[in-house]
């Protein structure tokens, strides 16, 4: 998740500490990111658990998705700009102490309003500590050969800890509580703190400028906040009730700053003139459309099984793992394939393929069976997003300037976690509306 900034010269050493070992700090920055990926897809099978213990409403339960979505995406790319700015060790950091306490506080949660805003802490710690995990690395490996191997085992750690959060979900959650699903991260980032602490060294980018868009990031992501807001707020009232009739225009409103701020300010979080290249504009749609669909599909997936099926939450952990296959094996045939054939094929193809797999989907009732009526479907949808993710990339990428393709692939991974908790918000309400009616 890259969020290099494009005036940004990595590796200006700024302390004295002697340079340990380059696996040593790959093994720690691998750490991290592990923790930031996985805690996006670790509570979906401790859902029902979470609802049942805390009261959530069906659309008040995607709060504690979206909330950490939601944040994360707002200050991605403010994280990564901060890193160059104040030094890649002391973000990491704060990132991981922050992560850690939020994790520690939504473990505890005793109400829903304590457990949403735990998770939204959690993001924030996320969207700091991703960026300097990357720009660790880069610093790190000088050598190109070192850096794409490193490079590789970070890219893969992260797919794997997408993948593994649903199985580690379900085992804590039918062993223990829910509540492990935090209390996990505890140990793990107070151990990555004290490492960090001896263990990295600290070093800052050149920048030509100084700013820090903070304003940028606060109304972008309140924008985003209003609008899921007013959007999940219609399930209880009506498109004409207050909370929407004043929800829609504060995120109006803030959207409007936000693009103002970004044509005035000296250092914006994204310069709006990369929206000029259309490949990257197409790209993006993409990826927030694709993203709608999967995230709200293993929203409603996991809360099917455990509420319709009767599965136990271990169970259900286990009946996503050939989804996660699928998507490992969608990535690897796009990465070996789209230097040959070019992304627009892919594009087409991985996104008809999941388009498929959602329409079978959207078949199962109450006496539906695992296999073949979630199984197949459900590794269509990954595989046909596996099969894109590489591609949007490419394409996202392609006619930007070498210095700002960390920038335009830190925006294609914000519309990622956008399009989610979008996607998530109003196919939520959807649902509960055609529930009721």
């Amino acid at each position: 998740m890259s969020s290099t900034r494009p005036e940004a010269i990595p590796d200006i050493p700024a302390g004295s500490h002697e340079h340990p070992p380059d696996w040593l700090i790959l093994s720690l920055v691998c750490v991290g990111q592990f923790m930031v990926v996985l805690d996006i897809s670790v509570v979906n099978v401790a859902l029902p658990s979470i609802r049942g213990d805390l009261g959530f409403s069906q659309t008040g339960l995607q709060w504690v998705v979206n909330a950490y979505t939601l944040t994360f995406a707002g200050f991605l790319l403010l994280g990564g700009r901060a890193a160059d700015l104040y030094g890649r060790r002391r973000m990491f950091l704060v990132g991981l102490g922050l992560f850690t306490v939020a994790s520690l506080l939504g473990g505890l949660a005793q109400n829903q309003t304590m457990l949403v805003t735990a998770r939204a802490a959690q993001g924030l710690g996320g969207a700091i500590l991703s960026p300097a995990t990357l720009t660790i690395l880069i610093t790190t490996f000088a050598d190109p050969r070192g850096r794409a191997r490193a490079l590789g085992l970070w890219s893969a750690t992260a797919a794997a800890g997408g993948a593994a959060g649903a199985l580690l979900g379900g085992v804590l959650t039918d062993l223990l509580s829910w509540r492990w699903i935090l209390f996990i991260n505890i140990p793990i980032g107070i151990g990555g703190v004290i490492a960090a602490a001896l263990v990295l060294s600290e070093s800052r980018g050149v920048v030509r400028e100084r700013q820090l868009d903070i304003w940028g990031a606060l109304t972008i992501t309140g924008s985003l906040v209003a609008l899921v807001y007013a959007v999940v707020n219609t399930d209880s009232g009506s498109w004409t009730g207050w909370q929407t009739l004043v929800g829609l225009p504060v995120a109006a409103i803030l959207f409007i700053a936000f693009v103002l701020i970004e044509m005035r300010v000296g250092a914006p979080l994204v310069p709006l003139r990369l929206f000029r290249s259309r490949s990257l504009t197409g790209a993006n749609l993409v990826m927030l459309f694709l993203s709608a669909a999967i995230f709200a599909m293993w929203f409603f997936l996991t809360l099917y099984m455990q509420n319709v099926l009767g599965y136990s939450p271990l169970r259900a952990g286990v009946a996503f793992l050939p989804q996660t296959v699928a998507i490992v094996i969608g990535a690897q045939i796009s990465a070996r394939t789209v230097n040959r054939i070019g992304a627009r094929p892919l594009l087409v193809v991985g996104p008809i393929i999941s388009a498929i797999g959602l329409l079978w989907l959207a078949q199962v009732g109450p006496a539906s069976a695992y296999f073949p009526d979630i199984a197949i479907p459900g590794v269509l949808i990954t595989l046909g997003m596996g099969l894109s993710f590489t591609p949007i990339t490419m394409a996202a990428t392609a006619g930007i300037r070498r210095e700002e393709s960390g920038l335009a692939s830190g925006v294609v991974n914000t519309t990622r976690q956008i399009g989610g908790s979008l996607g998530l918000a109003i196919l939520a309400t959807l649902s509960v509306d055609h529930t009721t009616t």
